[in-house]
C-alpha cells in the first residue's frame, strides 16, 4: 500500500462507492419493476427485460449476487479510507473515518440510488442486467455456498423453505384492476371487476323466477298459440304440455317464422322443430354454466332444484349482463315492477329482482340473500308486515304498500333519504 499513490486511493475508493450504489440501485430496481409489464416486453423481444426476468427467475441468487458485491465494495472501501486518512491526517480517531465514510456511503451509496431506483426501476433493472447476469454465472458457486449456509441456519427458525408462484389470487386480482387507474378505463375496470365476483354467483342469483317464465302450452286453443307467438318478447320459449313441470322442449321463434310460409304451420310442425331442453342445477357456479352453454351452443337453459322440479330459467344474456350491463332490449318486466312518483320515491312490485333493481337504479340492497324485493323484506321482518309499516333496510327507507297473503305486493323506497345516511351496508340494519 505503501507504493500506491494518494490519487490513485481516492479514485479507487470513488470507483468503490460508485459500485456500491450500482449494486443497491440494481437491488430496489430489481424488487421494484413491474412483473406482468416485464413479462410484456420480455415476450416482445427487448433484450434488457429478457435478462431482467431471467435474474428474477432465481431472485435467492440474484439477491446473494447483489449483496455479496455490495458488501466486497463497502469493506474495501471502508479500508481503503482508513489508509488514505492516515496518510494525508497522520493519527486520527479510526471513528472518526468510520463515521465519515459512513454518512458518504449512505447518501451517495444508498438512499440516493434507491431513490433514483424506486423511482424509475427500469431505467436502472435494464441496464444493471447486462451486467449483473455475467456477474452472477462468475460468482454463482460462491453465492450458493453463503445461500446455503444461511439457510441452514434459519431453518430452526423458519423452517423448509416454500416456494410461491409469481401468481394473483382473486382478491390480489381484484386490487390490481382496482388499483389500475388511467391504465384501464372505468368501465374496463367494472368489467374485470364483475367477472371475478362471478365466481362467487350461481345459477339462481340471475334466473328468471318460475312465476315470470313465459311459455307454451301445446295443448292450447292454436288460436291463443298463434296470438302468444305474434306477441312474445323473447326469441325462445318453452314449450310444455299441460304445465311447466311437464316441458317438451325449447322453441326459436325464427324457425316459427319459416314454418308460417309452408303448409306445416300447425301444432305438428312446431313438434318437428322444437329443440329439446337443457337443464342445469339452481346452485352450479354462474361461471361453470357459461362455459356450459357456450360449449352445448345453448343460449337458455331450464333451472331445476334438488328434487328435479323446474325453479326458474337462464339465458346467456342474463349471465353476460352481469359482466357488461345491460345491452339488449328486454321484455318489460323490469318497467313494470318499477314505477317512479312525482315526489322522487319509487313503488316496486315484491317480485321485482334485487340484481336488477341494483343495476337499474344504481342501488345497493343486499344481495347475499334472497333474491327479490319481497323476500329481503320477509328475511329482515321475520314476519308478514302489515300495510303501512316502515323500516330502514341497509340505510334505504322501505314502506310496505300492499300485501296479499303471505308475500309484500308493492313496497315504497325513497332514494332521496340515502344521501342523508350514506350509501348502503352490505348488511342488513336498521329498525321498524
Amino acid at each position: 500500500m505503501e507504493d500506491i499513490s494518494v490519487g490513485a486511493l481516492t479514485g479507487s475508493l470513488i470507483f468503490l462507492i460508485i459500485l456500491s450504489a450500482f449494486f443497491s440501485a440494481s437491488e430496489t430496481a430489481m424488487m421494484a419493476i413491474n412483473r406482468y409489464r416485464l413479462k410484456h416486453l420480455a415476450e416482445a423481444g427487448h433484450r434488457g427485460a429478457r435478462y431482467t426476468r431471467k435474474l428474477l427467475d432465481d431472485p435467492h441468487q440474484l439477491l446473494g449476487t447483489i449483496l455479496l458485491g455490495n458488501n466486497a465494495a463497502n469493506l474495501t472501501a471502508s479500508a481503503i479510507a482508513t489508509i488514505l486518512a492516515l496518510r494525508l491526517f497522520g493519527d486520527i480517531p479510526i471513528a472518526l473515518v468510520t463515521f465519515g465514510l459512513t454518512l458518504v456511503v449512505l447518501i451517495f451509496a444508498e438512499v440516493a440510488p434507491k431513490t433514483a431506483a424506486a423511482m424509475h426501476p427500469e431505467w436502472i433493472a435494464f441496464p444493471a442486467a447486462y451486467v449483473l447476469y455475467p456477474a452472477q454465472k462468475i460468482v454463482r458457486p460462491l453465492v450458493w455456498i453463503v445461500n446455503q449456509a444461511g439457510s441452514w441456519l434459519l431453518k430452526p427458525l423458519v423452517g423448509e423453505k416454500k416456494h410461491s408462484a409469481d401468481a394473483l389470487s382473486a382478491d390480489e386480482l381484484r386490487v390490481a384492476v382496482a388499483e389500475s387507474g388511467t391504465y384501464i378505463q372505468e368501465s374496463h375496470q367494472n368489467m374485470l371487476l364483475q367477472i371475478l365476483d362471478l365466481e362467487k354467483m350461481s345459477v339462481d342469483d340471475v334466473m328468471v323466477p318460475r312465476a315470470e317464465i313465459e311459455v307454451i302450452d301445446i295443448d292450447d286453443d292454436w288460436d291463443e298459440i298463434v296470438n302468444q307467438l305474434a306477441t312474445s318478447h323473447h326469441t325462445r320459449l318453452p314449450v310444455c304440455k299441460g304445465s311447466l313441470d311437464n316441458v317438451i322442449g325449447i322453441l326459436h321463434l325464427r324457425k316459427v317464422l319459416h314454418l308460417s310460409q309452408t303448409n306445416e304451420f300447425n301444432r305438428d310442425g312446431i313438434m318437428k322443430i322444437i329443440r329439446e331442453p337443457y337443464f342445469v342445477p339452481e346452485s352450479s357456479p354462474l361461471t361453470q354454466q357459461l362455459l356450459n352453454l357456450q360449449e352445448e351452443r345453448r343460449r337458455l337453459a331450464l333451472v331445476v332444484d334438488e328434487y328435479g322440479d323446474i325453479k326458474g330459467l337462464v339465458t346467456l344474456e342474463e349471465i353476460l349482463e352481469e359482466i357488461v350491463g345491460e345491452f339488449t332490449d328486454h321484455a318489460p318486466r323490469l318497467a313494470e315492477d318499477v314505477h317512479q312518483q312525482p315526489d322522487g320515491s319509487v313503488l316496486i312490485r315484491g317480485t321485482a329482482n334485487i340484481r336488477d333493481l341494483n343495476r337499474k337504479m344504481n342501488w345497493e340492497l343486499p344481495i347475499d340473500g334472497p333474491k327479490t324485493l319481497n323476500g329481503l323484506i320477509l328475511e329482515y321482518l321475520e314476519d308478514i308486515p302489515e300495510p303501512g309499516t316502515s323500516i330502514r333496510l341497509a340505510g334505504y327507507p322501505i314502506e310496505i304498500v300492499q300485501t296479499r297473503g303471505t308475500a309484500v305486493t308493492v313496497a315504497k323506497i325513497q332514494p332521496a333519504d340515502i344521501l342523508e345516511y350514506g350509501p348502503a351496508a352490505q348488511s342488513l340494519s336498521g329498525t321498524h
